[in-house]
């Protein structure tokens, strides 16, 4: 009865989304017109290709953006070590996670924007790669997506699965559930984040074979560092040499106040603050950026590659995928996206991979498990805090107090090797075992 009830669901979905095709191409065009996605490549979004696909197997890495796609690359070269016969196809939504990642890629990696989830669309995509499976990131559930997968023989896994409260509450709706319960009922495997996005999956009536546990992929992401990429970053690190330096990342709109107060009482406080703010957005830091020369400050912009003459004590950073780096140039690490409620915290583990103390607000969103993970292994790994009091309170004891700077640090650095250690190769034993022995052979 509820499977029924899930297909009439989904055809008065697919019939929806089919009457929205045109409006949702002027869209597109639009877009391309106004130079919000790529002017040429954006009819990618309708499924179609743009690069030859190449023979033999081929395996569909989708990632609605960059946080996911970089927890998607460890899997990726794994997959490519284990089973270098398959081609990878990687998909994004927006071209610019895919010019942050593209010196990141394995050679060989192929990369198109995600199709939409239209009729026409999804069904022009998977007419033409024919992949053999799907390696969905995180919480990417589109009806025609999933549907047209299961209806083409293409194998599902939801990798590093996770729904946040106000997806749950909405998907549980009895008008909706039986919707889901279709989509989830065409997953091969799901890897959830943690104990409570498996009851989650669970409650939505995921069958439970499918559910099995590995760890969290975002871990893997602070593992991928190299060197070379790290070169650019000599002439900044030697800049921040003998400056008291904090970063606070993933700022979001309205938590700029927050840090900006907080750095003008930590000027009060101590000698030669160089506070490092990097908004969530890169427009963001721009804006942030003009703000703050207008009112005097000594402020220099990433993207100008101005450097931290002397004077300046405010770095914005307004550029994509370079967090992992900017954190070895800071011993402190204030983790944004927390500090308003409303907001669901970001992750940790980049920062902890690179020995940062870490502070974080209270709200942390499906990051919670993320927390209590790593204070599980050691309590001094990360710090919640209430707000902009306390963290200059705990601000200016780590600035003054090197040995609980460091206290702080190591149990960071130990929480991330405890938690990382693993987590792609168990993640891959789970798709070769329930994915890819039966649709790959």
């Amino acid at each position: 009865m509820a499977s029924t009830k899930g297909m009439m669901m989904y055809r008065a979905y697919r019939a929806l989304t089919c009457g929205l095709s045109p409006l949702l191409r002027l869209h597109l065009r639009w877009r391309a017109v106004r130079g919000l996605d790529h002017p040429l490549r954006w009819a990618e979004r309708l499924g179609r290709a743009s690069l030859p696909r190449p023979p033999g197997p081929l395996l569909w890495f989708h990632a609605v953006s960059l946080g996911e796609a970089m927890a998607a690359i460890p899997v990726i070269k794994h997959c490519l070590q284990k089973r270098p016969e398959v081609n990878i196809l990687l998909t994004t939504t927006r071209m610019s996670a895919f010019e942050v990642l593209e010196d990141q890629l394995p050679s060989g990696v192929l990369h198109q924007l995600a199709p939409l989830d239209t009729p026409a669309a999804i069904d022009a995509f998977f007419g033409y790669w024919k992949p053999n499976a799907v390696m969905i990131v995180e919480s990417e559930l589109w009806p025609n997506l999933v549907v047209g997968a299961s209806e083409n023989g293409v194998a599902l896994a939801l990798l590093n699965a996770r729904m946040s409260a106000k997806s749950f509450e909405h998907w549980s709706r009895p008008f909706l559930l039986p919707l889901i319960s279709l989509m989830l009922s065409k997953f091969s495997l799901i890897i959830p984040l943690s104990n409570v996005q498996a009851i989650h999956f669970q409650l939505l009536q995921a069958p439970p074979l499918v559910i099995n546990f590995a760890g969290d992929l975002k871990y893997a992401v602070g593992e991928c560092y190299s060197s070379r990429e790290g070169v650019t970053f000599e002439a900044l690190k030697a800049q921040l040499a003998y400056k008291k330096v904090w970063i606070a990342s993933s700022i979001h709109r309205g938590e700029e106040e927050v840090m900006l107060g907080i750095h003008e009482d930590l000027m009060q406080m101590h000698h030669g603050v160089v506070s490092i703010i990097v908004p969530r957005y890169p427009e963001h830091g721009r804006e942030i950026y003009q703000e703050l020369r207008k009112g005097g400050h000594n402020v220099a912009l990433r993207s100008q590659h101005e450097k931290l003459e002397p004077g300046t004590d405010i770095y914005i950073v307004d550029t994509l995928g370079e967090l992992r780096h900017l954190y070895r140039l800071a011993p402190i690490a204030v983790i944004g996206g927390s500090f308003v409620p409303g907001l669901a915290g970001h992750n940790m583990s980049e920062a902890a991979a690179a020995g940062c103390a870490i502070l974080t607000g209270l709200y942390v969103g499906h990051f919670s498990h993320m927390v209590l993970q790593m204070q599980k292994v050691n309590p001094l790994s990360v710090l919640q805090v209430a707000g902009r009091d306390e963290l200059v309170e705990v601000l200016h004891k780590l600035f003054t107090d090197a040995q609980v700077l460091k206290e702080r640090q190591v149990a960071a650095r130990q929480a991330f090797n405890a938690l990382s250690g693993g987590v792609v190769g168990k993640v891959w034993n789970l798709i070769e075992f329930h994915v890819l022995r039966r649709f790959l052979c």
